[in-house]
């Protein structure tokens, strides 16, 4: 069952921000992954949540995702990212394919 990586993102140094978003798209696809939104425009239906910088990554599954998470080759990215970025991220996963 496939499964999401959700990032609501802040850019707070984009210089810095800049080198992550240039090297993180190898590793995303090394491990399956492939985005399916990238920055894109946001528009607020409803309620409260209003994040500046939207990501949604797919990935063949929930394990596949962690371990790309907490690979060697995206660890040191993703702490790039908390170092240039406020972020929140959530994992969930998907719907199960009809049989």
């Amino acid at each position: 069952m496939a499964a999401y990586l959700i990032g609501d993102v802040e850019v707070l140094d984009a210089a810095g921000y800049e080198v992550y978003r240039q090297q993180v798209p190898a590793t995303v696809a090394a491990y399956g992954g492939r985005y399916l939104v990238r920055g894109g425009g946001i528009e607020q239906l409803e309620g409260s949540w209003a994040p500046s910088r939207c990501v949604v990554l797919e990935f063949p599954s929930m394990a596949q995702l962690k371990t790309w998470w907490n690979s060697p080759e995206y660890v040191p990215l993703r702490a790039l990212r908390e170092r240039t970025t406020r972020s929140n991220i959530i994992v969930t996963e998907g719907v199960a394919a009809p049989s």
